[in-house]
């Protein structure tokens, strides 16, 4: 969220974060979005009867925020049917693995466990499914003698830094085309 923020405040990235919202009260997440200024949210889950009365809660929040995309940057949630019915493919995931493989919380550590010589980055859109929407943007990071999850990880967040941001400046550029499980990116124009 905070390499975000900074590539909007460096201009590198022509959009605006309406609000930060999260589901646990003290996120760092809240701490460093309040550092720069942003609108911040706390939701919290145990105050609604159901799920489903939560979810209702985050878009009405996203929608009085007149939100186009929701960015999920340390969201360990699955995102409710509603929601995603909602902002169906203006919902952007990051993963530390190169979807389809080792979805999930632990891609990093899946990755060194199954002792693949490459993983990545994937950005992709969010769906019903753990991080089975559709893919945006990859990108590869190999892996090496004596990487640890912590060695992996730092070169993963290099790449996710770069990936992220342009991810969403093809969304705000209107540059994104969805077809069932393909994302088109379209040519800028010159």
């Amino acid at each position: 969220m905070e390499n975000i923020a900074l590539e909007i405040e460096e201009r590198r990235l022509r959009a605006r974060i309406a609000a930060v919202i999260s589901n646990v009260e003290d996120a760092y997440g809240l701490v460093r979005a309040g550092r720069h200024g942003l609108k911040t949210v706390f939701v919290d889950p145990d105050s609604f009867p159901d799920r489903a009365a939560y979810d209702r809660e985050l878009i009405r929040i996203l929608e009085e925020n007149e939100v186009d995309l929701v960015v999920l940057a340390g969201y360990m949630r699955l995102v409710g049917p509603e929601i995603v019915e909602a902002f169906r493919n203006r919902i952007m995931n990051i993963h530390p693995a190169l979807l389809p493989s080792f979805p999930g919380t632990s891609g990093v550590a899946d990755a060194l466990a199954y002792g693949v010589r490459v993983t990545g980055v994937t950005v992709h859109f969010v769906d019903e499914g753990l991080d089975t929407g559709p893919i945006i943007l990859q990108d590869t990071v190999p892996i090496l003698p004596g990487d640890d999850e912590e060695t992996l990880h730092q070169r993963i967040h290099e790449v996710e830094y770069r990936l992220y941001p342009q991810a969403i400046r093809y969304f705000c550029e209107e540059r994104l085309h969805v077809e069932g499980r393909n994302v088109h990116i379209l040519v800028e124009e010159a």
